[in-house]
């Protein structure tokens, strides 16, 4: 971050991210105690940083996701503050943990740190999971 380099942060790096500040809001378990191994398809809810900058917004991604506490959380007033500043970045489509406002996926305020529950790096290639992941991780070659 030193420099405004890019930060990605995936499901526990998520948690990490939050625990230490850099990121609002908090990770906690999911809303019906269990852990959850599914595809979960999300929705382009801002296109304002460059980690998803080649999207239309509404567009619709599947990523698969794998965790016991991805339910993201903050007070009314950080939600009011990230949608203000787009901060948003993707939404559960159907909401498998709880998420307040279905949110699966947040950047910082520079838009230089992604947050996000689902993970791109296994739906990389047809074999294992399509090509989705591919729009997120390519973005940091760029």
């Amino acid at each position: 971050m030193i420099g405004g380099g890019k930060v990605l942060g995936i499901c526990n790096g998520f948690q990490v991210l939050t625990e230490l500040g850099i990121l609002p809001g908090a990770l906690t378990r999911n809303r019906h105690l269990n852990f959850i191994c599914d595809d979960a398809v999300l929705t382009v809810a801002s296109t304002r940083s460059s980690w998803l900058s080649t999207n239309q917004l509404g567009d619709e991604i599947t990523l698969p996701i794998a965790h016991g506490e991805g339910r993201y959380q903050c007070t009314q007033d950080t939600l009011s503050k990230l949608q203000d500043e787009d901060s948003i970045a993707l939404r559960y489509s159907n909401n498998p943990n709880g998420s307040i406002f279905d949110i699966a996926a947040i950047t910082n305020s520079r838009g230089n740190v992604l947050g996000m529950m689902p993970h791109p790096e296994r739906a990389c290639d047809h074999l294992t999971g399509g090509l989705d992941g591919r729009i997120i991780l390519e973005s940091l070659m760029k």
